[in-house]
């Protein structure tokens, strides 16, 4: 069992992988509108408006490409969770509800100062994952 120091350093990884997706999204145009919404079911990273788009960004980063790198990470099973806590959402912000949406991978390599970002839009539809 890893050590309980080893959670606390993952989150902050996270934290700070995160932090770094959303400036980058930012630079380039992008609205927050909510972080880590989580469900019983899934969680989405981010969420951000790009224009009147509502879009779901799930960021992932690997120390390494030893099993297949960041991107590779997002399964149809991880798309699936992702895809339901984003319906529910929705569904607890009408005002949104109708927006035209997408789902983006964010994948991260590298760390700190030297961290590298591959923006995958449209990663996925619901239409991959039924």
């Amino acid at each position: 069992m890893p050590a309980p120091g080893k959670f606390a350093s993952r989150r902050a990884i996270g934290a700070a992988g995160e932090d770094a997706a959303l400036a980058w999204l930012c630079e380039r145009g992008m609205q927050p509108v909510a972080r880590n919404a989580a469900f019983a079911f899934g969680e989405i990273d981010l969420i951000v408006r790009d224009g009147a788009t509502v879009v779901f960004v799930e960021v992932r980063q690997r120390r390494n490409d030893h099993f297949g790198g960041a991107a590779a990470s997002v399964d149809r099973r991880k798309c699936g969770r992702i895809a339901r806590a984003a319906s529910a959402w929705l569904a607890s912000h009408p005002a949104l509800a109708q927006a035209p949406c997408r789902f983006d991978v964010l994948a991260l390599s590298g760390r700190d100062a030297d961290i590298q970002i591959e923006w995958i839009r449209d990663a996925f539809t619901l239409d991959d994952i039924r």
